[in-house]
């Protein structure tokens, strides 16, 4: 996901789903069948389906969401995974995966994120946008930007330009809650997800 190639976290939210490690560290892109095969979509409706789902989603008089998920699978398929898939190379990423060659502070992260639910994943990034609009603690978004959309030079300049002299104190800011009443925190209700989350190191 170019998110990641840029130095931006994902969203929707990725860090339930990136904390499998192999995406997140290698900027790896996945398709609608690889999302739904991990868990990270719900439903997979083919593009000459999306104007009939909207115009039936239109009609839907409740915002209960068994009856909006009942309604987008009425114009579901089930996609086939393409040859070179990601996903038909879990066994060899697992292995390569499994191996401690990262720093401390990432391992931790990564332990925890497993263990969140979508609700605290969206909680989390919400928070990371925030200060990363508000330049709280780094412009390193902007230098990615620039580096990868705008000039294309392919060559940032993180600031610290090493992992090692990025501490633990300086990622937790990320993770606070905003002091400023203009921004407050996500109150979101319960959500159903029939998604499953693949157990791997993908």
């Amino acid at each position: 996901m170019y998110h990641c190639i840029i130095l931006y976290f994902g969203f929707i939210p990725c860090d339930l789903f990136l904390a499998r490690e192999y995406v997140a560290l290698v900027g790896a892109r996945l398709d609608g069948a690889e999302m739904l095969a991990c868990g990270l979509a719900t439903h997979f409706v083919p593009s000459n389906r999306m104007l009939l789902l909207e115009e039936s989603v239109k009609k839907v008089d409740t915002s209960n969401s068994f009856v909006v998920c009942s309604t987008i699978d009425q114009f579901c398929q089930q996609p086939s995974l393409k040859q070179k898939s990601s996903l038909n190379r879990l066994e060899i990423i697992n292995k390569c995966f499994s191996k401690r060659t990262v720093e401390e502070i990432i391992s931790s992260l990564i332990r925890e994120g497993r263990t969140q639910t979508v609700g605290e994943c969206l909680q989390r990034e919400y928070r990371m946008v925030c200060h990363v609009v508000r330049g709280d603690f780094s412009r390193d978004i902007f230098e990615g930007c620039r580096a990868i959309l705008v000039d294309k030079d392919k060559n940032p300049k993180w600031m610290p330009p090493r992992l090692e002299q990025v501490h633990d104190d300086a990622v937790e800011e990320y993770f606070s809650r905003v002091d400023d009443l203009e921004w407050e925190d996500l109150d979101l209700p319960v959500m159903c997800s029939n998604g499953r989350i693949m157990e791997s190191k993908l």
